[in-house]
C-alpha cells in the first residue's frame, strides 16, 4: 500500500492543497493468493475530514490504510480547511467544485482509478459527512454512494447563532463567511434535502446513501431528521446507530461499515467490522 502526501494547485481555489492518498499499487502478494489484473482501475473513496481537522486525521486515527489494502481500494483524503466543501461567493473559492469534479480528474489522472461512476464514493466525518452528503448529491453523475459518518446536518440552527462564543468556528460571522446569508440556506445548493429533492424530480442519478451516528453525539437528532427526510422520499439509504460520541472511537468503527457497505468486489478475509448495534 503506498502511502502519498501530495500538494496539488487547483484552480477551483486558486492555490496549492494539501491531499494525502492510499494507492494499493505495490500490495505483498503471498502463494495462492488471487491475482488482481494490472490493467483493472482502481475504485476509489473520497475521504473527507471534519471541523479542526486536516488530511492526514483518517490515517492518523484509524485503519484506513490496512482496511483500503485489505479490499483494493484507493483512498484520497484532501484538506477541509473547515469550509464544510461548499462553494463559497464571497471569496470565489469553489471548495464544492474542486471536491466533485476538479480533485476527482486530477487524482484520475494521476493514479490508475476507474472513472465509472459505480466505482467512484465519497464519505467523511461532521463537516466532512455534510460534505460528502452534500457533494455526492450535487454531484451524482460522478459519485455512485456517498457516506456520512455524524454528519453536520446543521441548516435548521445556524440561523439562530450569534456572535457570542469564544470559539469562532461557533459565531455567525464564522457561518456567513462559509455560506453567506443564512436565512437564505434553505432551497440552496448547500440544502442537502433540496438538493436530493433536485435530483429526484430531475430523474437524474441519485448515489446509494450511508448514514451513521452515535446515540451519544450532540448531532444525533439532525442526522434522524435527515434520516427521515430521506426515508419519506423513498431513498436507497442504510441508517445504523449505536453507542458512541463525536470522537474516533466511533467514526473508526462505523467507517468500517462503510467500506463493507461500499460494492467492492475484493474482501480481505477477517475484516471485523465491529458490532452493528441497530440497522434500520
Amino acid at each position: 500500500m503506498a502511502l502519498i502526501r501530495m500538494d496539488l494547485f487547483s484552480k477551483c481555489l486558486m492555490r496549492t492543497v494539501p491531499v494525502t492518498a492510499v494507492v494499493p499499487v505495490d500490495n505483498t502478494r503471498y502463494e495462492g493468493d488471487p491475482v488482481r489484473p494490472a490493467d483493472r482501475p482502481y475504485k476509489t473513496l473520497y475521504l473527507l475530514n471534519g471541523l479542526y481537522g486536516s488530511h492526514i486525521d483518517w490515517v492518523s486515527a484509524t485503519g484506513v490504510m490496512m482496511w483500503a489494502q485489505e479490499r483494493s481500494l484507493a483512498v484520497i483524503m484532501p484538506s477541509g480547511e473547515n469550509r464544510f466543501y461548499v462553494d463559497c461567493a464571497a471569496t470565489g473559492e469553489e471548495y464544492g467544485r474542486f471536491i466533485g469534479e476538479e480533485l476527482v480528474e486530477l487524482t484520475r489522472r494521476m493514479f490508475h482509478l476507474s472513472r465509472e461512476r459505480e466505482d467512484t464514493y465519497i464519505a467523511g466525518l461532521s463537516m466532512g459527512g455534510y460534505g460528502a452528503m452534500r457533494n455526492g448529491l450535487k454531484y451524482g453523475e460522478i459519485f455512485g454512494c456517498a457516506a456520512a459518518l455524524s454528519g453536520a446536518f446543521l441548516m435548521d440552527r445556524l440561523p439562530t447563532l450569534d456572535n457570542s462564543s469564544p470559539d469562532y468556528t461557533q459565531r455567525r460571522s464564522y457561518y456567513e463567511a462559509v455560506f453567506g446569508d443564512l436565512n437564505r440556506l434553505p432551497g440552496s445548493d448547500a440544502d442537502c434535502e433540496a438538493l436530493y429533492l433536485r435530483r429526484k424530480e430531475a430523474g437524474l442519478p441519485i448515489p446509494r446513501l450511508y448514514m451513521a451516528c452515535g446515540t451519544e453525539d450532540f448531532l444525533i437528532e439532525p442526522n434522524r431528521k435527515y434520516r427521515d427526510f430521506l426515508r419519506k422520499q423513498g431513498a436507497d439509504l442504510r441508517y445504523e446507530e449505536g453507542p458512541g460520541i463525536h470522537d474516533f472511537h466511533f467514526w473508526s468503527e462505523y467507517l468500517q461499515h462503510v467500506l463493507d457497505w461500499l460494492p467492492l468486489e475484493e474482501r480481505g478475509a477477517g475484516i471485523s467490522s465491529g458490532n452493528v448495534r441497530r440497522a434500520y
